[in-house]
């Protein structure tokens, strides 16, 4: 990693580390799985049409593949809506953030004023207990940053705990993805696809407040300096959290 990557960045925008998944195998289908295209592309959108500058990042580099049903050009149609995926994939300049992203290796919260994982079926595999990821949201709340997360990223906060040894979440309202959305998800394939479900683990952690909004509507929550969006549907709502809690 180049050593300015972490320096004061000199220009005054407010700077977004925004963290995708990498491509992996899931040990419960034996599918392959990725990011998803709207949570990176759409926070992208609100972030760069607020003037912020945003450095795309995967925990272990390099290309980054998405999930199928997220990509609005795949034959099942399932995302063709989605006008502001379809740009960004068929603009080369766009296109080649994500086809080779540097890593997380020696990023701190330094020169960053917020962090926001996107989510996708990867990260169930992933993100889940990845201390890096833990250490690294844990920094970026420490440090008195805004620490952003939606869908499946948020798996994340289940286990991530500040240098206190408190749970990130620790006395925090939050959302991620709902049990109704994932009976749907299985129902839709026909068969079980997450090792575990986030709210049913979020309940069981004491001390905490998870909610979650409507099955599929755009849902976000902000409690202090800690963003969560529910699912695909909020990561522009997320974003636009963390647009507002930069004061711009």
């Amino acid at each position: 990693m180049s050593a300015n990557l972490n320096l004061v960045n000199d220009s005054a925008r407010p700077r977004i580390l925004l963290v995708a998944a990498n491509p992996s195998q899931s040990t419960v289908t034996g599918w392959p799985v990725g990011f998803w295209w709207s949570e990176v592309t759409h926070p992208y959108w609100v972030f760069t049409e607020a003037g912020y500058d945003v450095d795309i990042r995967s925990p272990q580099g390099g290309a980054l593949v998405a999930d199928s049903y997220s990509d609005p050009e795949d034959a099942s149609g399932y995302s063709a809506h989605d006008l502001i995926s379809r740009g960004f994939k068929t603009s080369p300049a766009h296109a080649a953030r994500l086809a080779s992203t540097p890593s997380l290796e020696g990023v701190t919260p330094d020169g960053y004023d917020a962090v926001f994982l996107s989510g996708g079926q990867s990260p169930m595999f992933t993100f889940h207990r990845n201390p890096v990821l833990e250490r690294l949201v844990s920094a970026f709340h420490d440090a008195g940053k805004i620490t952003a997360l939606v869908c499946h990223a948020t798996c994340v906060l289940l286990t991530a705990r500040l240098a206190s040894g408190e749970l990130l979440v620790s006395g925090k309202t939050w959302t991620g993805f709902a049990n109704s959305e994932e009976q749907f998800a299985d129902a839709f394939v026909g068969q079980r696809l997450q090792p575990f479900w986030i709210e049913d683990e979020a309940r069981q952690l004491p001390g905490t407040n998870f909610i979650v909004g409507g099955r599929f509507r755009e849902f976000a929550v902000r409690d202090g300096r800690l963003i969560t969006g529910q699912q695909q549907y909020s990561g522009a709502a997320a974003a636009r959290l963390v647009v507002e809690a930069l004061g711009r």
